[in-house]
């Protein structure tokens, strides 16, 4: 819908003002940025179209990667990085996709978590990703030969999320998203119609690998550095809750679960307990009272208002 993207930019207008400046609180809303994009581009292969992959921290590694080899081995501008390394986490994708096209469900994700293990303790092995230290120095992204300050990036992240979410949301509305939801709920009747359904797969794992991407790459270019470590698997496991907090029924779910997952994890200290801690607890108690996620629930009590009930008696 129309507000759904208004309303997020207001709430990341009250975000950056409650950032006024501090760099704790950037580094926290550039965190929720990338894991946002890793999420959303799980979403779509994941969530609409049933295909569980765990590559996705090779994906937002590929990303990063390839923004501090540009930086530091080019001279080029920093955004060559960024289109790189989506282009090349897409080809990998559809190739990791081609190569796994008779495995679903448990064994895809066992494979492809493999991937992703194997992925990093590659990235370790070669002086020329700089080994276990990784690649310092990555210069910040620039428009016009103007570098902007960390405020200005951290408006630039939120609003490219906003972006995405937005067109992610209007494809899942448009009638190829609807065939890939179907797909994702009993592929044979769809592929009886005459869809390929291998190679719609094929096609949502590259998408949504290159959007992943696109977080490294964003990651990267805040912070200025990435080593083998920066994305574990650790962040593949989270970006699968981010849209079952926020709510599967909407790509959105995916972006108020990575602000969730964040505000758990990091900013909440409560009793002085591990984040991680809380964050179980914090998973567990709305998977419980709300099954749909926040913003189900949210949608749910929205129906129930008595306009929303009147109206919807009328329409009967």
């Amino acid at each position: 819908m129309w507000w759904h993207p208004l309303l997020a930019a207001a709430l990341a207008v009250l975000l950056l003002v409650w950032m006024s400046g501090s760099g704790y609180r950037e580094d926290l809303l550039v965190l929720a940025c990338t894991y946002a994009l890793v999420a959303l581009g799980m979403y779509l292969p994941f969530v609409m179209a049933g295909s569980l992959s765990m590559a996705y921290s090779a994906y937002a590694a590929i990303g990063a990667y390839s923004v501090g080899l540009v930086s530091s081995e080019t001279g080029w501008p920093v955004w060559v990085g960024w289109l790189a390394g989506a282009l090349v986490a897409g080809v990998v994708a559809v190739v990791l996709s081609l190569s796994t096209r008779r495995l679903s469900g448990f064994y895809l994700a066992a494979v492809t978590l493999l991937f992703g293990t194997a992925f990093e303790k590659w990235l370790t092995s070669f002086d020329f990703f700089g080994g276990p230290g990784g690649i310092g120095g990555i210069r910040p992204p620039s428009f016009f030969g103007h570098e902007p300050s960390r405020g200005v990036q951290v408006a630039l992240a939120m609003t490219l999320v906003i972006v995405v979410a937005t067109l992610l949301e209007r494809a899942r509305r448009s009638p190829v998203g609807a065939v890939v939801r179907a797909m994702g709920q009993e592929d044979l009747p769809v592929e009886a119609s005459g869809v390929r359904t291998a190679d719609l797969t094929s096609v949502c794992l590259a998408v949504g690998a290159a959007i992943a991407s696109t977080g490294g790459s964003l990651f990267a270019s805040f912070v200025g550095g990435v080593t083998p470590e920066t994305f574990t698997l650790a962040i593949v496991f989270l970006a699968v809750f981010m849209p079952l907090i926020g709510g599967r029924g909407t790509a959105w779910g995916a972006v108020v679960g990575a602000v969730l997952v964040v505000e758990f994890s990091l900013n909440l200290d409560l009793f002085e307990t591990s984040g991680q801690l809380i964050l179980a607890i914090a998973v567990l108690v709305i998977l419980l009272v709300a099954p749909a996620g926040v913003l189900g629930y949210l949608g749910k009590a929205r129906v129930l208002l008595p306009g929303r009930r009147v109206t919807k008696e009328v329409r009967r």
